[in-house]
């Protein structure tokens, strides 16, 4: 039997990619194709992927041509894949021609005539409007927001609105951008989507006004401090039928998908106990981090992100949180919280007053992840068991800040009308407001 195998993106499936399957299934008798993973295009600078890997695979999958569809995980791959399943032919289309020639030691390469006019590249450009975004809050995250805006595609920041006039015509001036507004309502005629970078207690509001105004929101963690006020304005978006999603960076990061999606498989058995740390000290006391007024404190500064692996691995039935704090002048510069589960249990700590380790340790009964700091923005991770032999190191690319990954779900949601991204699902934005509020209300809290 004669063994083929193609690799693709297949964004945007046309009758171009079906042409040159077709192709490479007359070269042979079993065709294997292999659908590039999302963080793999990330890490070719490809942040332009209308459709993710499962629907990509499923798009695939439809056209009845494919005998197994593969993952392209890593460069490299296309060696181990040809060794791994045999193959005869490695197919390809004629516009890498030569690219691959070094894989004739391994196997026979053949390049594909593409279909002329058509490419996924094209479809995008013709059906791809581009989103303008105008932001709220001209903070030190929106500058990192705009420059990492520029790597994905279909996204445009057109404006900027700030309750200081002066901060924000500032800039957008240093940021190239076209327009400052002096009212929010004015922001919200001339955009299609906001991200909402302004002081923690001002998020409710702008969302809401946001949603109600038909414009999808993108809103920096955490997204609000009252588990009821979640639950409102994901009902709110739904019904408008909107995007509405927090921007937490960490659950966009490709290194930390890859990790959670691992630890389900169960590469390191049940889950048991994970330990999650962070912390920043900060030398100017002046900063709205520590001022109670605008919700200062560790806990709501950085607590969303330790709270993240253990909602998306162990969920949000929680049986018991407990707080314990050393505040100063009215903010939490320390919070330990210790929660349990039915069969884990697991500790998060922040601190603005206090340095931690800042990693995450995910123990199980076969072995355990270690993700070195600054995990939350990890480019690697290690899995280890008691047989030193077996421990595994994975390495990925972070780039720059890392909002453009979170961009680029936020605009792929929008064109693809899902309002969920499994990254960070709606329960799990609530669960973490719960969590939020009750740190506010001091429940099972204990200072120290």
């Amino acid at each position: 039997m004669k063994k083929v195998i193609t690799y693709g993106t297949y964004d945007l499936l046309h009758q171009g990619h079906i042409n040159l399957l077709k192709r490479a299934k007359a070269l042979g008798d079993y065709l294997i194709v292999g659908v590039t993973n999302d963080s793999f295009d990330r890490d070719r600078g490809k942040l332009n992927v209308r459709n993710n890997v499962l629907e990509r695979v499923e798009a695939v999958k439809a056209t009845g041509l494919a005998d197994r569809i593969i993952i392209e995980d890593y460069i490299g791959q296309k060696i181990d894949d040809i060794q791994k399943y045999n193959i005869d032919i490695f197919a390809i289309g004629s516009d890498w021609e030569g690219k691959f020639d070094y894989l004739n030691e391994f196997c026979k390469v053949v390049y594909l005539p593409r279909t002329e006019g058509i490419s996924s590249t094209q479809l995008r450009a013709e059906s791809q409007e581009t989103v303008r975004v105008g932001i709220v809050g001209t903070g030190r995250i929106a500058q990192r927001f705009v420059t990492e805006a520029d790597f994905v595609n279909g996204v445009e920041v057109t404006a900027a609105f700030d309750l200081d006039f002066g901060k924000a015509a500032n800039f957008v001036v240093q940021k190239n951008i076209p327009d400052v507004y002096r009212t929010y309502e004015k922001l919200l005629d001339d955009v299609d989507a906001v991200y909402i970078a302004s002081p923690h207690l001002t998020h409710y509001a702008y969302a809401k006004q946001a949603l109600l105004a038909h414009k999808h929101v993108l809103c920096e963690t955490p997204m609000v401090l009252n588990g009821d006020k979640a639950r409102e304005l994901f009902k709110l978006a739904e019904s408008q039928e909107v995007v509405l999603m927090e921007a937490n960076k960490t659950a966009h990061c490709p290194a930390f998908n890859h990790l959670i999606v691992m630890i389900k498989s169960g590469v390191i058995g049940e889950v048991v106990d994970i330990e999650a740390s962070l912390s920043k000290l900060l030398a100017d006391k002046s900063l709205r981090e520590f001022d109670p007024n605008q919700a200062g404190g560790s806990m709501y500064e950085l607590g969303s992100y330790p709270l993240l692996p253990i909602i998306k691995l162990l969920g949000i039935d929680y049986d018991n949180l407990n707080y314990y704090s050393r505040m100063k002048g009215g903010i939490d510069m320390y919070t330990k919280g210790v929660m349990r589960y039915p069969k884990a249990v697991c500790s998060f700590k922040v601190g603005l007053g206090v340095k931690t380790e800042g990693n995450l340790v995910i123990s199980g009964t076969k072995g355990y992840a270690y993700v070195p700091a600054p995990w939350w923005k990890t480019d690697y991770f290690e899995l280890r068991y008691e047989d030193q032999n077996e421990n595994k190191k994975f390495f990925y690319k972070w780039d720059s800040a890392g909002l453009r990954y979170e961009i680029q779900e936020f605009i792929s949601c929008i064109y693809n009308h899902r309002f969920s991204t499994a990254r960070l699902r709606r329960k799990e934005s609530i669960a973490m407001a719960d969590i939020m509020q009750q740190f506010t209300e001091r429940k099972n809290f204990m200072e120290i």
